[in-house]
């Protein structure tokens, strides 16, 4: 059994839907599905809960009215059958339906959930019955009846997993099984959804539930890049991953994955294959446990970073004032990305400032605090444990014309990172592309 999982680009359009199934026929192998809501769906989902939380339930009647008749547009053009074309339209008006009654509740966070889970719910609808008039054996797979969280909105592991072996055992003998991304339950059994990662974390969650020989993640580009194309000149498909190098590149700014989708797969051991649905013959990209010695994978950026430094001549010698600078940051919830120490002095690296005039507030009573903004930090990722002498300095040394706050390496065997500023990001993505890998062509 392989899990397949498509975005909302990916079934945009009637005619991305109908792309989409013959990928996923194509080779007569049992397949679970998981699907995104239709592209620009969510987003009117989202304006319709913005309407009811402002009270102007009008506006959002109008906008679900909007909505309906988009859809209903699009059965013509998915359906051949008559049948078909009511039976979905049927179900569809339901849906929009169960929308306006939501309306009439008092506007809650889970109301606006429900409305949120609602665009999964109909492109799965949808697509079941597109391949069932085509004669594909197809079973529509509740996330809702197996997918869960727990009371710290983590995915429960058991309950999930008994709960789907327990569904395909009772509706054995399909060739297709599909379900919905990013909905869930919670502790409560109200509907919620996974936040980090949404239907990418779905896709790996269930592909570990059920031992799944692969996980495919269909998108509309060609696997993971060994850089950002939206910046740099020259960049190419990864071919191959570690879990350790796909983790470092999400979790610094490689867009294509949440740095938290990964781990289900990584933990049971499953590879994970980046595909392009508008390049199906494409190899794409696979993430498993295998290590390329000796060889730089990727570089990416995050940005929107600040810099906090604390200089105090108490810190020369003394013990505990690590454990003072790391105990405030944990008191505002606040994680820190990048550390770098000297006898008198620490830098640290944040993403989140919600919290940063308090922990300023607080820094500034055990030593000299400067912050810095508007940086980005560049990471580059591969193998780079000790024994592969040379790495960190031809890396460094690409950036020689680029001005360095800060640089962290060692904390990871496969990841040296630089701090810059934001408007220096562009000239040293490209420094470190032509150095790293346009010279190697």
């Amino acid at each position: 059994m392989q899990v397949y999982k498509f975005g909302g680009t990916s079934v945009g359009t009637p005619e991305r839907m109908k792309e989409v199934s013959k990928l996923i026929t194509a080779d007569g192998t049992p397949k679970i599905i998981v699907l995104s809501a239709m592209s620009g769906t969510t987003n009117n989902l989202v304006e319709i809960a913005d309407y009811l939380r402002k009270e102007n339930s009008e506006s959002a009647a109008i906008t679900i009215n909007h909505l309906r008749n988009k859809y209903r547009g699009h059965i013509p053009e998915l359906y051949s059958t008559k049948e078909m074309q009511n039976s979905t339209r049927k179900l569809l008006d339901n849906i929009f339906l169960d929308l306006h009654h939501l309306c009439e509740h008092r506007f809650n966070e889970e109301v606006e959930k429900e409305i949120l889970s609602m665009g999964e719910i109909m492109s799965t609808n949808m697509v079941t019955n597109y391949l069932k008039e085509c004669g594909v054996k197809t079973f529509l797979l509740p996330a809702l009846d197996f997918m869960k969280i727990d009371k710290n909105g983590e995915p429960d592991m058991l309950y999930i997993r008994e709960n789907i072996t327990k569904l395909l055992k009772k509706n054995p003998g399909y060739d297709i099984y599909i379900t919905q991304g990013f909905i869930c339950r919670n502790k409560d059994g109200k509907v919620d959804n996974l936040q980090r990662g949404g239907s990418d974390y779905t896709a790996t969650i269930i592909g570990a539930s059920v031992q799944a020989e692969e996980v495919q993640i269909w998108t509309d580009i060609d696997g993971m890049h060994n850089n950002d194309p939206r910046f740099v000149e020259g960049t190419t498909p990864v071919r191959q991953l570690n879990f350790e190098e796909s983790a470092e590149l999400a979790y610094f700014g490689a867009k294509i994955l949440h740095p938290t989708c990964i781990q289900p797969a990584r933990h049971a051991g499953i590879p994970v294959r980046l595909k392009n649905t508008m390049d199906p013959a494409a190899p794409g990209t696979i993430i498993n446990n295998d290590m390329e010695e000796g060889t730089i994978k990727a570089v990416a950026a995050k940005d929107n970073i600040t810099a906090i430094k604390i200089v105090s001549s108490r810190m020369l010698l003394a013990s505990g004032f690590l454990s003072k600078v790391f105990s405030i940051f944990d008191k505002f919830k606040t994680s820190i990305d990048m550390i770098t120490t000297s006898e008198v002095g620490v830098s640290v690296t944040i993403d989140k400032t919600s919290r940063l005039a308090a922990i300023v507030e607080r820094l500034k009573k055990i030593g000299t605090v400067q912050v810095d903004t508007d940086m980005c930090i560049i990471c580059v990722v591969g193998d780079l444990r000790s024994e592969n002498t040379g790495f960190e300095t031809i890396a460094t040394d690409a950036l020689r014309d680029v001005p360095l706050r800060m640089i962290s390496y060692g904390g990871s065997n496969h990841n040296i990172s630089f701090l810059v500023s934001m408007k220096d990001k562009k000239a040293a993505l490209q420094a470190l592309q032509d150095t790293l890998f346009n010279e190697k062509k």
